[in-house]
């Protein structure tokens, strides 16, 4: 499988981008800096270099390529408004374009779940965040694209446990950033799932069998 993936020298997308290419799949994605791409390159992974905020959705489309799924981990994790629209909201909006133009039918989106934090005060930015976050969401969910919204609970670092819960609505608890990426990458294995809205938290079942059972 031909994988692309926006975000891939996040948190998510670089985890996302090693597991993919263990099972022998080629991984491809988006960097702002050529140092960046040099250094992927070492480890298999070929990147374009760009900026999601300025590139048109012709350049973007031309970065997808043939790609066989489209994944958009990147986000501005609550920062100012001016970059949460220009990342979490009008890039991925560019992105559903670009992919609309480049024939990619299966696109895959990281979000979040709306209940984070409901019980703090998170302030302006943090609220747009949300706010954008959700708007991004109803756009994939009502375009023609074959597509998946993965909702994960609060993200830690540190190696995962391979056990999760999945499924349509899930508590808001944590998730290790890795257990998240191994997710992705068994869901985007799975052509049976497709124009489905999962959330993710920590939990007992194997990722494996967690994602067998959202087969529709």
């Amino acid at each position: 499988m031909d994988v692309f993936i926006i975000g891939i020298t996040g948190g998510i997308g670089g985890l996302l981008a090693g597991k993919l290419h263990q099972r022998a799949d080629t991984v491809r994605g988006l960097v702002r800096r050529d140092e960046q791409r040099a250094e992927l390159a070492t480890r298999g992974v070929d990147a374009h270099v760009g900026d999601l905020a300025s590139m048109t959705e012709e350049e973007l489309a031309a970065a997808f390529g043939t790609a066989d799924v489209i994944v958009v981990s990147a986000g501005s994790n609550g920062g100012t408004k001016e970059v949460t629209k220009a990342i979490d909201g009008d890039g991925v909006t560019k992105a559903i374009n670009a992919a609309r133009r480049a024939g990619v039918e299966r696109f895959a989106l990281v979000s979040v779940l709306p209940e984070s934090w409901r019980e703090r005060d998170n302030g302006e930015e943090v609220e747009y965040y949300f706010t954008v976050k959700k708007a991004a969401d109803i756009a994939l969910s009502r375009s023609e694209l074959n597509w998946l919204i993965l909702r994960p609970a609060l993200l830690l670092d540190g190696e995962g446990t391979g056990a999760v819960s999945l499924g349509p609505a899930e508590f808001h608890g944590e998730i290790t950033r890795d257990d998240v990426a191994a997710t992705l990458a068994e869901l985007l294995h799975e052509p049976r799932i497709g124009r489905q809205i999962l959330e993710l938290n920590t939990g007992t079942t194997p990722i494996d069998k967690a994602v067998r059972t959202n087969v529709r």
